[in-house]
């Protein structure tokens, strides 16, 4: 079964509906509704991007690929999270395991019983993750 990635239509919807509230105040307003507009368009790209400086220090202060729990995330994860989203629920940058480039992009997330979680990226959006979980003696012994 195929899939629609909405990444395509989001690098036009995103500047078209800007567009399209910054007309449609202008018509409405005049000139201090385009100002209005302009206003809130800004104050919603600071606000993502705050979201986004937020995410990637809390993932600066941690081990990179480290989870809490890696059968708690495997169980959170679904089809078109984008990386940033991936991120914010694993509070850790993941271990690359393709090189840098390739596509698809996998990366992997540890916890300290010996589960991983390994994501496959698309595009910057999560198309298949799975989780390896350690045999049952291999498990008493990890740290």
């Amino acid at each position: 079964m195929k899939t629609l990635n909405p990444a395509p239509f989001q690098r036009f919807l995103v500047p078209l509906g800007a567009l399209v509230l910054i007309v449609l105040a202008y018509r409405s307003y005049g000139w201090p509704g385009v100002a209005a507009a302009l206003g809130a368009l800004v104050m919603w790209a600071l606000l993502h991007f705050t979201r986004m400086l937020q995410v990637m220090q809390r993932a600066a202060r941690r081990p990179k690929g480290f989870v809490d729990s890696a059968v708690m995330l495997n169980a959170k994860l679904h089809a078109g999270m984008t990386l940033l989203q991936v991120l914010a629920l694993t509070r850790a940058l993941g271990e690359s395991v393709t090189s840098q480039g390739e596509q698809p992009e996998v990366f992997c997330w540890r916890d300290a019983a010996g589960s991983t979680v390994d994501c496959q990226f698309r595009a910057g959006r999560l198309q298949s993750w799975s989780l390896v979980r350690p045999p049952d003696g291999e498990a008493d012994a990890a740290p």
